[in-house]
């Protein structure tokens, strides 16, 4: 039998002539017994407020029971902490029950494994180092499942973005195609026009995760960095144009897969590739305030709307004036691309939080990109584990 118990079953007797009984009883009993809590009927003790009177519980295996009837059994549903705190305070009371209920529902095995991330994500926005000048750093990635295209039916395209100045470069190409057609396909058609990458972004797919692809820009003296797998953010300069580049296409093709000009041509996206590139380099991007091609190449091409200026004298400035003008426009691009990682990184901290992850801590891992869990994909669990930290890389990944 519990101390705190007998104790005030001995105070609630009438007979009791030791008040000071109540100096034995534990901080928290003692502070509800002060206030007139409790009250016994039937050899049961209870504890009173105002709007409840339940019952309070001394015996710490019924307590372990009252937790799993209230939380884990199939009626209960190993629901929230807040309707589980409902449940309990319907019939049971005990010290410090709020704050034990809550570790529990907080610690339970199932929840973590079953319920979906609500809350913020781990993770604060973390800048990749920015060019001093165009074609330094390329972000590469595909866009598959278009479909087939051209004289030779490409059924892909590899989007490549360059960081500094924004130019987008679209290549029709197939999506089965080796590492070595890959490579071979930017050497001729990207490389040769704008000399090695000093660094590639890239996801981890596996035409640019594969050793003759690593081993190829090896020899070019390129270092690649891929992306953290299922996380987008660090290739979103490449996601982005990809989004823009399909949304493109579905505006002539969302119905047929054949696009017909004003003067009957028949088009398919792969013709469309080169106007829609042109359109992508001659608009402002926002966060540079130039198009891609003036920061790139200091000019605009002439696009079709453009009024051919017959009579007019061209003015080409001096070579220090150019100079002058391009560093200029530079230096507000740089400008511009710090403001705009700024407010980006505003945003996107807003709906994180930093990690507080630590070498030997315990954590859940997200099932979310798991495809090899057996049983309906509906009804996996949200989480699996609990697995050790071995060691941290960087500020937002772990091993």
């Amino acid at each position: 039998m519990d101390k705190n118990f007998n104790i005030l079953c001995q105070l609630q007797m009438k007979e009791c002539k030791d008040p000071s009984l109540s100096s034995k009883l534990d901080e928290k009993w003692k502070k509800a017994y002060d206030e007139g809590r409790f009250h016994i009927l039937d050899g049961l003790l209870y504890h009173i407020t105002i709007h409840t009177c339940v019952m309070a519980l001394t015996d710490r295996t019924l307590i372990k029971n009252i937790l799993h009837e209230f939380h884990d059994s199939v009626s209960a549903g190993n629901l929230s902490e807040d309707r589980t705190l409902e449940r309990v305070k319907t019939c049971s009371w005990w010290p410090n029950w709020k704050k034990e209920v809550a570790e529990y529902c907080k610690t339970c095995d199932r929840c973590q494994k079953a319920n979906r991330a609500t809350g913020k994500q781990f993770g604060m926005m973390v800048q990749i180092q920015e060019p001093k000048s165009p074609w330094e750093i390329a972000h590469m990635d595909w866009v598959t499942e278009l479909p087939p295209g051209g004289d030779r039916s490409y059924n892909a395209c590899l989007v490549l973005v360059e960081r500094y100045s924004k130019t987008p470069m679209f290549l029709p190409f197939h999506k089965d195609k080796t590492a070595m057609d890959t490579a071979i396909m930017i050497w001729n058609k990207v490389i040769s026009h704008t000399g090695i990458f000093q660094d590639i972004i890239s996801d981890r797919d596996p035409k640019f995760n594969s050793e003759l692809w690593t081993n190829l820009h090896k020899l070019f003296g390129t270092k690649l960095s891929f992306s953290t797998a299922y996380h987008p953010q660090t290739d979103g300069l490449a996601e982005r144009m990809m989004q823009k580049l399909e949304e493109m296409i579905r505006r002539f093709c969302a119905y047929d897969l054949e696009f017909k000009d004003s003067d009957g041509f028949t088009l398919d996206w792969c013709t469309l590739i080169p106007a829609l590139e042109l359109e992508c380099k001659t608009s402002i991007h926002s966060s540079t305030g130039k198009t891609p091609e003036m920061l790139g190449k200091c000019w605009n091409p002439r696009i079709p709307y453009d009024t051919p200026k017959k009579g007019l004298v061209d003015l080409h400035p001096t070579a220090s004036s150019f100079k002058l003008m391009l560093d200029k426009a530079r230096h507000h691009a740089n400008r511009c691309m710090k403001d705009s990682f700024k407010y980006a990184k505003g945003r996107r901290d807003k709906i994180h939080k930093p990690p507080d992850f630590k070498k030997g801590d315990l954590v859940p891992v997200s099932t979310l990109n798991f495809n090899n869990i057996k049983g309906p994909k509906k009804l996996k669990d949200s989480f699996a584990g609990l697995f050790m930290i071995k060691a941290l890389h960087g500020p937002n990944a772990v091993k």
